[in-house]
C-alpha cells in the first residue's frame, strides 16, 4: 500500500513551501514519526516527519524546488 507525503500547510497564510533538504533517501526504511525532510515556509525551516511506516519509495520533489501546499512530494510504501 502506498501513501503520498504532501507539502504540509505550516501556517495560516502558507500557500507554498520549499524542499530544503531530504534527510532520508529513496529506499530508506522510515518509521512513524521519523523526520524525512526539511521544508522552508515563511522564512522558517521546519522538519517534517512521516505519519506512516514503510520504505521511502520515490522522492517526487527535489531539493530547492518550491511547490504549493498539498502537492505530493514523496511516496512511502508500507
Amino acid at each position: 500500500m502506498e501513501h503520498q507525503l504532501t507539502m504540509p500547510k505550516l501556517g495560516h497564510d502558507m500557500e507554498e513551501g520549499t524542499v530544503v533538504r531530504w534527510l532520508k533517501q529513496e529506499g530508506d526504511q522510515v518509521r512513524k514519526g521519523d523526520v524525512v525532510l526539511e521544508v522552508e515556509a515563511e522564512k522558517a525551516t521546519v522538519e517534517i516527519d512521516t505519519l506512516r511506516a514503510g520504505v521511502l519509495k520515490k522522492i517526487l520533489v527535489p531539493e530547492g524546488e518550491v511547490v504549493p501546499v498539498g502537492t505530493p512530494i514523496a511516496v512511502i510504501e508500507a
